[in-house]
């Protein structure tokens, strides 16, 4: 894992000598830079396979047309470079090098041989032209900005966001998803001209030409409405060993390595199968822990009793971190490292857990990141076992159910839960399941902004986005996989992986996602819906699977989140503080973006039990914490 920058200007060196500086947390171990007049690109390393110079980058093929910088690991690169051996000879052992002389046999058609997770930039000195490429989910990180002629991309917006003529203006629209989602889906960033690579997409451009930039999707999601015939119990075991070969792939490491155990069933089962691949190593798992032995509350079920449980029954050691409410002293670093203004305390737990690592030597974590997303893990998937109701209900009905069922105090769970589903009432299947993702109404999100602002939102609806998205499966109608679907392109990447990449890089760690090798990946779109949600079950394969190597209490204790207890601390008063700081009145009329008379009427109903806006709250902060550091 390491961190890439890149530009097209004249004169580049100098400039990228700086960014590739404010990605030294990426990659402490090494770091290079390639400019020309008119191309300058960046690297720095943290070495995990082949910790020899040879490893170095920018790394050149051996006739010099070709330069890469590069991010990830490729876990299939031995097979690659065993088809590639008789025409290329290798320096090293790094899979930098095997993608390198993949991309000069085969050029971007590599892209889909690959089974990894990565982010890259090769050049190629006869054509003049720069290609980028992300992994088909995501995993890595890869922004770029393009305007007036100007090229720069980066693993992380902070380097860019400071360069000569680069326009700050901002995508309001971004910001009206960062309300309703807790995150920008696709492509937006909350800079109009910083946009992410998506997943699975590759991007090109000629230095001579940075006018015109070209963007291909070399990846779809194979959800195409094609299931597998074979027996429930064929497909457990074609599970059991696509599982146990992600695991195993992805143990490949030059540094030592560790695990996520939070007590849960995804993390439990990655570590299951790591300790089956390498039965006799006492291997070392992080959970998080708090000075009363766990947390109980909300959503928050007490991990830490699992986290052992799990630990003992695959006898692996397992380091309790403390769960530091540091939120007020460690805000505005947490956001500075996320890039972006997401709502979510979860990456706290992510920095702590990930330092703790570090400091033991643990270079690797090994994550159970995307088992809900593949296999059908959240409520708003059991919601989806309601449906054949809902959709035969008039809109009438359901807003009389909403005021007879709903009408007590928004932070209680039960309450939460009816206004969600009985909100959608009226609506098509697929607007009621978009609405799942949704944290309040949209009307109340764009009356938060300034009028001329709020005008120009006036049409924008953020779920359309998702509801337009289904048009690329147009076979698949499993409305749990179409759901499944967006958490894989939108949930997932732009939230968890996210937040995952950047709060363990900000250390120097690099977190791996067995779940979301290609092959099981692909496997898992081929499994009847019926195999991933049984009546309200959820995840049911994989919890049968599970039953082959864990406690029947992990494998069946109630879902729980991964944060703090922010409603509590919202309604309690206990980050009145940090409210006052980052919300005054006076703050928000000098930022001229959120009208300061919504806002606090947003906050004195949620006090009120009216509407449920602790997380609305949270964003909003999280916005003026990243216009503090990214744009004043």
């Amino acid at each position: 894992m390491c961190g890439i920058v890149g530009l097209i200007a004249d004169n580049p060196k100098e400039y990228v000598d700086y960014c590739t500086t404010l990605l030294h947390h990426r990659g402490p171990d090494d770091r290079g830079v390639y400019a020309t007049d008119k191309l300058a690109l960046g690297h720095t390393r943290l070495a995990i396979l082949d910790l020899s110079p040879n490893g170095h980058q920018p790394m050149f093929s051996a006739d010099r047309r070709f330069v890469i910088v590069f991010n990830g690991e490729i876990y299939n690169h031995l097979e690659l470079r065993n088809a590639l051996k008789d025409r290329y000879t290798f320096r090293s052992t790094s899979d930098t090098e095997t993608l390198l002389y993949g991309f000069a046999a085969y050029g971007p058609a590599v892209f889909n041989k690959l089974n990894g997770i990565f982010a890259c930039a090769i050049y190629d000195t006869h054509l003049h032209e720069l290609t980028l490429a992300r992994d088909p989910f995501g995993v890595k990180p890869l922004y770029y900005y393009h305007h007036k002629g100007q090229f720069l991309f980066s693993s992380e917006l902070k380097a860019m966001a400071n360069y000569p003529g680069v326009d700050k203006a901002l995508d309001y629209e971004a910001l009206a998803n960062y309300l309703h989602f807790l995150y920008s889906p696709g492509s937006q960033t909350p800079f109009r001209h910083v946009c992410k690579l998506l997943p699975g997409h590759l991007l090109r451009i000629q230095i001579d030409r940075p006018e015109t930039i070209q963007l291909e999707r070399y990846y779809e999601l194979p959800f195409d409405g094609i299931y597998s015939p074979l027996s429930e119990v064929d497909l457990l075991n074609e599970l059991d060993e696509r599982l146990f070969q992600a695991v195993k792939r992805q143990l490949q490491s030059d540094v030592p390595l560790g695990f996520f155990l939070s007590g849960g069933l995804d993390s439990s089962i990655v570590v299951a199968m790591a300790k089956r691949a390498r039965p006799h190593e006492r291997l070392t798992c992080y959970t998080i822990q708090t000075a009363g032995g766990g947390l109980q509350f909300d959503n928050f079920a007490d991990d830490l009793r699992y986290a052992r449980q799990a630990a003992s029954h695959l006898k692996v050691e397992l380091i309790g971190v403390e769960a530091e409410a540091a939120v007020v002293r460690d805000f505005d670093q947490m956001i500075y490292y996320l890039d972006e203004p997401q709502a979510d305390t979860a990456p706290i737990h992510v920095l702590n857990i990930c330092r703790t690592a570090r400091k033991n030597g643990h270079t690797v974590l090994l994550s159970g990141a995307a088992g809900d997303d593949l296999f059908s893990g959240y409520r708003r998937h059991q919601a989806l076992a309601m449906e054949p109701m809902l959709s035969r209900i008039p809109a009438g009905v359901g807003q009389f159910l909403q005021r007879t069922f709903g009408a007590g105090h928004s932070n209680r769970p039960l309450t939460r839960r009816i206004r969600k589903i009985t909100s959608g009432l009226g609506q098509s299947s697929s607007e009621r399941m978009a609405d799942y993702f949704a944290w309040l109404p949209v009307a109340i999100n764009r009356k938060l902004f300034q009028p001329p602002i709020r005008d120009s939102l006036q049409t924008y609806q953020p779920n359309q986005q998702l509801l337009q998205a289904l048009a690329r499966i147009p076979k698949e109608i499993s409305l749990l996989n179409q759901m499944l679907f967006w958490e894989l392109n939108y949930f997932l990447p732009d939230h968890n992986l996210n937040y995952t990449d950047k709060l363990s890089m900000a250390v120097g760690v690099e977190v791996r996602v067995p779940f979301l090798d290609k092959e099981l990946v692909e496997f898992s779109a081929r499994l009847p819906p019926s195999l991933k949600m049984r009546g309200t079950t959820t995840k049911y394969l994989l919890r049968k699977l599970a039953e082959r190597y864990l406690p029947h209490s992990v494998i069946y204790r109630s879902k729980s989140g991964f944060g703090t207890p922010l409603r509590d601390w919202i309604l309690s008063g206990q980050l009145a503080g940090m409210t006052s700081h980052y919300l005054s009145e006076e703050s928000l009329r000098q930022r001229e973006i959120f009208d300061p008379v919504a806002v606090r009427n947003l906050m004195e109903n949620n006090q009120r039990g009216k509407i449920d806006a602790s997380y609305t709250i949270w964003g909003l902060m999280a916005m003026e914490s990243w216009f503090r550091q990214f744009v004043d």
